[in-house]
């Protein structure tokens, strides 16, 4: 915000002395946002979780459930009323046809902001992707500040959210996080011996996104601690996320798994984006990467 600083939010992340007395987690019942709704309900008095789901399970105390759809401003304007803060995980997690994603991560993106805008909401964490710069070369050291080059239409709407999260702060006032995520799944492929992001890690990521005291707008990279990481994140030290898993523990048995070299002339390999960088536009990019579904249950 070029003419001026928020007021910051008192916030001790100690679960005994909460100031929040709101936060919205958007994706609940996805695989990511079942992870954090425990964590997340410790932070503000209560949490709403919502998705399109039916229900979710069991509820965490202080949790509620609200089923809505992003595609509404109205369902959010009415989601967001009163909260203090959203963690945005509600989107398509796929490559998908771009009317797909035009309504769910797009318009989705918007009426998320938007919302929170006309609701005096202070900061929206948002779970961007690495897609937002997947064509990048994986022989490049990307830092927080590379340059969108999305590999998918996925990709592009994490490229829009990030620059509207931007517009929003410096417009609005409206504080932004966003997490440009790489692979928070089990390492069962060799492209995750370096872009793995453990849950313990991406749990802490989202904290600290929640407790520090002012973000403006921030990139930061969702990726562990591991040795062959190939993203920057010395831009983002502000945030005070220090991953602590490595994911070098796996790389003996994930590489002794491959069949032979990898084919250095497909995008898949060279490219931040991994299969997303060689998949026809609209076509799955998860499809083969073997993501093992371990969703939390309550």
């Amino acid at each position: 915000m070029c003419n001026g600083v928020p007021i910051a939010l008192s916030f001790n992340s100690n679960t005994e002395s909460r100031t929040m007395k709101k936060l919205v987690l958007t994706g609940a019942a996805g695989r990511l946002g079942s992870y954090l709704r425990e964590p997340l309900s410790k932070l503000a008095d209560q949490l709403v979780s919502t998705d399109l789901a039916d229900e979710i399970g069991s509820l965490y105390a202080g949790e509620t459930y609200v089923k809505a759809d992003l595609s509404s401003l109205d369902e959010m304007k009415n989601l967001l009323q009163g909260a203090d803060m959203v963690v945005h995980f509600g989107a398509i997690g796929d490559e998908a046809s771009f009317d797909a994603i035009l309504q769910a991560n797009i318009i989705g993106a918007y009426n998320v902001w938007e919302a929170a805008y006309l609701n005096g909401v202070r900061r929206v964490v948002y779970a961007s992707s690495i897609h937002a710069v997947g064509m990048h070369p994986k022989t490049e050291f990307i830092g927080t500040d590379a340059p969108h080059r999305p590999d998918t239409y996925y990709g592009l709407a994490k490229c829009f959210a990030e620059d509207l999260a931007s517009l929003y702060w410096d417009k609005r006032g409206v504080e932004s996080v966003c997490m440009r995520i790489l692979s928070a799944a089990q390492v069962s492929n060799p492209r995750a011996v370096g872009t793995w992001l453990s849950y313990d890690d991406l749990i802490q990521l989202v904290t600290r996104s929640i407790d520090t005291p002012n973000v403006g707008f921030s990139v930061v990279y969702g990726v562990s601690n591991n040795d062959r990481a190939p993203v920057d994140n010395s831009k983002a030290s502000h945030l005070g996320y220090r991953p602590k898993d490595n994911a070098e523990q796996f790389a003996a048995t994930i590489f002794g798994q491959m069949d032979g070299p990898m084919d250095v002339t497909d995008p898949g390999n060279m490219c931040h984006g991994g299969p997303f960088a060689s998949v026809e536009l609209g076509n799955s990019g998860t499809a083969t990467m073997n993501i093992i579904d371990d969703k939390k249950t309550t």
